[in-house]
């Protein structure tokens, strides 16, 4: 089904309804990516608690901020499912910190993009072989980068569709859908902390600051994706 026919489809449906009607027409095809934030863990809700079979993952990139932990943790306790950890492969990130230290993502954007890209890129396209359908909790508002995207794109470098539920959601709308629902989140949020990634390369953010000022401070605004999301394909650094 091309992407204009599925929208289509979903035209009209609740958030839940688009995600039940995904899971059924892509059984075992669908899968949602989980950074424990503020749009993902309303995400994981509307997966876990309304029992859509969705398979749910992370990536353990080995430089998470303790808070993110416990927030895995206790989504786990809560929902009492499963949240499926991949992480770098082993020989990649050995070699990459025996040649240039632990903290080379700092020298330049190049070896940031490589630390990137072993410690996420390569894991993320190993969760996502062999599925048609990715969920992901981009909203539109998030950044620049983003104001063309669409809640329903074609993702030529993974080759799969990707479905963004809450794209259309204000940062407010998410707050309180994670207050009516008792939802646990990330206390770094309360903190000044928009967006989390990996401790070394995120901080909270100053008021008036761009929503992703708090990812690679240190590098020109305009680089601040990391690929994950990128229209083309990220290579190693």
């Amino acid at each position: 089904m091309g992407i204009e026919e599925l929208k289509t489809e979903l035209h009209g449906l609740t958030t839940i309804d688009k995600l039940k009607y995904l899971a059924d027409k892509y059984a075992d095809k669908i899968i949602f990516s989980t950074s424990f934030g503020w749009e993902d863990q309303a995400i994981t809700h509307l997966i876990f608690a309304n029992n859509i079979p969705i398979k749910v993952f992370t990536l353990e990139t080995g430089r998470l901020f303790p808070e993110t932990y416990y927030v895995w943790n206790r989504t786990l306790e809560v929902y009492n499912k499963p949240i499926h950890a991949y992480y770098p492969k082993n020989e990649l990130l050995q070699d990459m910190v025996n040649t240039k230290g632990p903290n080379s993502f700092y020298e330049s954007v190049e070896n940031r993009k490589e630390c990137c890209y072993i410690r996420k890129i390569e894991p993320l396209k190993r969760a996502l072989k062999g599925n048609e359908i990715w969920v992901t909790g981009i909203r539109a508002e998030q950044s620049t980068n983003r104001e063309d995207m669409h809640d329903l794109e074609w993702d030529e470098g993974n080759q799969l569709i990707k479905f963004h539920p809450i794209f259309d959601w204000t940062l407010d709308d998410v707050k309180v859908y994670i207050k009516d629902n008792n939802i646990v989140y990330n206390t770094l949020h309360d903190k000044g902390f928009p967006s989390i990634g990996c401790a070394p390369c995120t901080r909270a953010v100053q008021q008036g600051e761009d929503f992703r000022a708090g990812r690679w401070w240190w590098e020109d605004q305009s680089k601040k994706e990391c690929g994950l999301h990128a229209t083309e394909v990220e290579v190693k650094g």
